[in-house]
């Protein structure tokens, strides 16, 4: 008899496997991972799927939006730009917060959810998932939204460090 398996068991193995990417990034580039390392990653394709070029540019982002990937072509093959706001051009350490976050879109699409961006993070970061967070969100209030919200990857689940002024 076959075993049947369920979206639920789907979800354990993209968050397994979310993680394990994560740690593999932090085992290459270890948990410093800065600017020139976000240049190194984006290029290699074992670890970011398609071509992603970063760019500073808030004309296609939502207000209080951080980043967001803009696919190239019709194909994802064609790549995406990673558009950044310039807010963070001044702080190019930090833009591997927000731009790991977002990768979780590029390389699983329409099945990643905000929890899988932040395990993911987390992970390439070598940080906790609620460290992490806690960074995201005092970047996202550098914007003056107050609200993670439309920077979250997914929509708004709660705030697990409660201190980006989502409640």
């Amino acid at each position: 008899m076959a075993i049947q398996l369920t979206a639920a068991d789907a979800k354990t193995s993209l968050t397994g496997h979310v993680f394990s990417k994560g740690e593999e990034i932090c085992a290459r580039f270890g948990p410093g991972l800065g600017w020139k390392e976000l240049e190194l990653l984006i290029e290699d394709r074992t670890l970011v799927r398609y071509p992603v070029e970063v760019v500073f540019d808030a004309a296609q982002l939502n207000p209080g939006e951080f980043a967001h990937p803009v696919p190239k072509g019709d194909r994802p093959e064609d790549g995406f730009l990673m558009c950044v706001h310039p807010l963070y051009m001044t702080q190019l350490q930090r833009v591997p917060y927000l731009v790991l976050y977002q990768l979780v879109a590029v390389n699983y699409g329409e099945f990643a959810a905000a929890d899988d961006a932040e395990t993911f993070g987390a992970a390439a970061l070598g940080l906790s998932r609620d460290d992490y967070y806690a960074e995201l969100c005092e970047l996202a209030d550098q914007l003056g939204v107050g609200d993670l919200t439309v920077a979250r990857l997914g929509g708004h689940d709660g705030c697990a460090s409660g201190g980006c002024g989502c409640h």
